[in-house]
Parts: structure tokens; C-alpha cells; sequence
């Protein structure tokens, strides 16, 4: 709910306030002054993005038998790493990171994140949890809204736009998208206006409803990990199907950069073609 204020500003401000204005992204004065202050108190983004790096890597064996894929370089940095430049470009800094496999390693390496500006918590998989298992493990740490990414995506994502879509729709999960010109590796959504109805998961090339699949970044509400079962769970089967079912998932259409690292070949288009955040 918004309120309607008055407020008394200098000549000079107002101009300054004006060269915000682009007619489209902010669309006039009131605007403006709502994404700054928006932006100065934090309420443009969310606090916390937790980090899915609990995976084997079974496709890099027999690399990935001595070192988790999150440690596998990319142009000098780790994926992570790379993750790191999108969130604080947006103000995020506190990270989550939900690891298995060779977690020891990972902890070694990302320590408590200081060495990059940020913080970082780790919560340790004992046994295999899923990817939403995975998340609501951290849940002790999730106290308000907060991002979900896969630890093996590159992205460059308007964060501060697709949090704000989110809120105006009221979704409890808004979902990333991308397009690509074959879906049929991915999880296909099938869409409603930015409503997402349900995803196909690796469908046939010529019967895709469209080419917009998921990132592997999500925004969600905190209250999303109630309909989390214990034990091993999919958020792809276990959570999206539900909240689709009730007009609570969402879509965000990015057309920034994306690349998914997850079989050799596309690692290798990735390490080729990235330009960074």
C-alpha cells in the first residue's frame, strides 16, 4: 500500500531529480524519489543470496574427483566469484553458500568472505538434500526476502528491476528467465502473461511452448520454505508446481549475458565469450 506526501525540494534538485527520469524504467518525478530512497534504505534488493554448490560435478570427472566444480576458474575467478560482482553491484553482500561434495575445499578457499568485501555462511550438507532441501537448510539465515542462484550459471541480471517486479506482483517466487534457441536441455516455461503456469522439463525441441527457461536465479519469500518437506527435495518438483498452482510464480525476462557452465563444452563457450558484470 502507498501513501500520497508532499514534499518541498530545491530548484536545483529537481533538475538533478529530472535526468533520472527515462519514461520507461522511471517513469516520472514521484518515481524517481520513490527508487532513490528506495535504493539509500535498502529496500530495492534482498538482503541474502544463497548459493546451491552442493553438486558432484560428475560430468567434469575426473577433475571434479579432487576439486568441487565451484573451484573450477573461469577467466581467473571461480563461478562464485564472478556471482560475487553481480550481487554487489546491487548491495548484496551477505551470502549463504549450501555445500556436499568436497565441502571442506570450499570452505578453505571462500573462507568467511572477507577477503572479497562480502560475508559468507556455510551450511553443510551431511547427505544429498536436493535444491530445495539445499535452501532450507540455511533457513536459520533467512529472515526477510532473498535470491537463490544455481553456483554454476554466469549472469548479468538487473537485480534492483526484477526485486521490484516481484514486489508489484506479490509473488512468493519470481523465477529469472532467459531464451535460448533450444530449450530442450532446460526447464521450458509455459506462461500466463509473467505468470508462470508450469515448466516442462526437457521437452522435444519442436514441442517447447516457447524458449524462455529457467536461470537458476530466483527471488523468494521466506515463507516458501514452510511448503518445503524434510529431507530430499526439488524445488522443480516440489515447490514451483504448487505456488504455480495458486498464481503465486512468476516470471522475469532478462536479456543480459548467461551462460551455463554445466557439461565441459559449455564451460569452454563460457570461459570463451563472458565479458563479466
Amino acid at each position: 500500500m502507498k501513501e500520497r506526501i508532499s514534499i518541498t525540494i530545491d530548484e536545483d534538485m529537481v533538475k538533478d531529480l529530472d535526468s533520472f527520469v527515462d519514461g520507461t524504467k522511471i517513469k516520472n518525478r514521484s518515481h524517481a524519489i520513490e527508487v532513490l530512497l528506495s535504493r539509500s534504505l535498502g529496500h530495492n534488493r534482498p538482503r541474502v543470496a544463497v548459493f546451491l554448490l552442493g553438486g558432484k560435478g560428475t560430468r567434469f570427472r575426473p577433475i571434479t574427483y579432487e576439486m568441487p566444480k565451484a573451484l573450477l576458474p573461469i577467466q581467473g575467478k571461480t563461478v562464485p566469484e564472478h556471482l560475487f560482482d553481480l550481487f554487489k553491484k546491487y548491495g548484496i553482500t551477505k551470502f549463504v553458500f549450501s555445500i556436499g561434495h568436497m565441502a571442506d575445499k570450499v570452505i578453505d578457499y571462500f573462507g568467511d568472505g572477507s577477503k572479497w568485501g562480502v560475508e559468507i555462511i556455510h551450511v553443510v550438507e551431511e547427505e544429498p538434500l536436493g535444491s530445495a532441501g539445499a535452501i532450507k537448510l540455511a533457513r536459520e539465515h533467512l529472515d526477510g526476502p532473498f535470491v537463490v542462484t544455481n553456483g554454476d550459471e554466469l549472469k548479468d541480471i538487473d537485480l534492483e528491476e526484477m526485486y521490484e517486479s516481484h514486489k508489484e506482483n506479490g509473488a512468493k517466487i519470481t523465477v529469472a528467465l532467459t531464451t535460448v534457441e533450444d530449450p530442450s536441455a532446460y526447464g521450458v516455461a509455459a506462461m500466463k502473461g509473467n505468470r508462470i503456469m508450469n515448466f516442462v522439463e526437457k521437452p522435444k525441441r519442436e514441442d517447447a511452448q516457447s524458449n524462455l527457461i529457467n536461470s537458476g536465479l530466483s527471488i523468494w519469500e521466506p515463507s516458501v520454505l514452510d511448503i518445503v518437506p524434510e529431507g530430499f527435495s526439488m524445488y522443480e518438483k516440489d515447490v514451483f508446481p504448487q505456488l504455480a498452482e495458486k498464481g503465486e510464480l512468476f516470471g522475469y525476462v532478462f536479456s543480459g549475458q548467461w551462460f551455463d557452465t554445466g557439461t565441459p563444452e559449455r564451460f569452454e563457450k563460457a570461459l570463451k565469450e563472458w565479458k563479466g558484470v
